[in-house]
């Protein structure tokens, strides 16, 4: 029970840190006023959007946490989404990219280039988060639990008495009671990003809430990517850039030890392992 207590607290305090929702915290704060000066922040927080910068280059920009004037523009930041004007996408896009993070590792201080950025923890928060909570279970000597956010970010630590692993399952993207594929997790998380989560039709087509921060508007061709990675922060991050940019450039372009599962939008075979 301690051990439960002391991970949901970090889950908390990362809340209070990361949340946009919420004016306090760090990451509101930064959104409010680095555009007008350098904003000193904690090492926390300041080696987290490191991370976020390294994700965005090595994804080609597609993992990208500047996205979240695209997801107002579209409606998915706090609803089901809609289609906006293309004068209304063009209009955000120059506030949109990584490259307007300025980070200043001497001073520990975030700025932004322009004013309008808006940094987004919705791609990366949850595995962190998950990971962070790993870490105060582990600190407590607990060698084996499941943490799961929401479902679409896991951990398995450790494996169930008398088993192989925790048993975890894949949604089918098109049937959303029905699995597509079980896994066996052993102290290593699993993300599912999907265009089923959250997403709106209009004019006869579907637009999920995966923005591709290039364009300014949602991916297609992807129905879901599941990740399996050592650690919940990377597995979350790289469901993106693979739903986006699809299963050749993953085969290319993955990080070794990632294991990557591909549920495509075409009528043959549409799941399956990435070779």
């Amino acid at each position: 029970e301690r051990a439960s207590d002391a991970a949901f607290a970090e889950a908390r305090r990362l809340e209070d840190m990361l949340s946009n929702y919420r004016p306090s915290s760090e990451w509101s704060v930064v959104n409010r006023h680095a555009a007008e000066r350098p904003v000193s922040v904690s090492p926390e927080l300041f080696q987290l959007l490191e991370a976020c910068v390294r994700y965005s280059k090595a994804s080609e920009g597609t993992f990208d946490i500047t996205v979240g004037p695209l997801m107002q523009v579209w409606g998915f930041f706090k609803g089901a989404g809609r289609l906006p004007l293309k004068s209304q996408v063009d209009a955000v896009l120059p506030v949109v990219g990584y490259q307007n993070i300025v980070l200043d590792a001497a001073s520990r201080t975030v700025k932004f280039r322009r004013s309008g950025v808006e940094l987004d923890p919705g791609g990366i928060g949850k595995g962190y988060a998950v990971d962070r909570m790993i870490g105060k279970l582990k600190d407590y000597k607990v060698d084996s639990a499941l943490v799961t956010a929401g479902g679409s970010s896991i951990y398995a630590l450790g494996a169930p008495p008398n088993d192989k692993g925790w048993n975890v399952q894949i949604r089918d993207p098109q049937e959303w009671s029905a699995t597509v594929e079980e896994v066996y997790l052993k102290d290593e998380s699993m993300s599912t990003s999907g265009g089923y989560e959250k997403f709106f039709e209009a004019e006869g087509k579907i637009y999920s809430h995966i923005m591709d921060p290039r364009t300014g508007y949602p991916a297609s061709g992807t129905l879901s990517v599941s990740v399996i990675a050592p650690r919940t922060m990377d597995s979350e991050t790289w469901t993106k850039p693979f739903f986006i940019l699809g299963r050749e450039w993953a085969a290319k372009n993955k990080p070794k030890g990632l294991r990557v599962y591909y549920c495509e939008d075409r009528s043959e075979s549409p799941c399956a392992w990435l070779q």
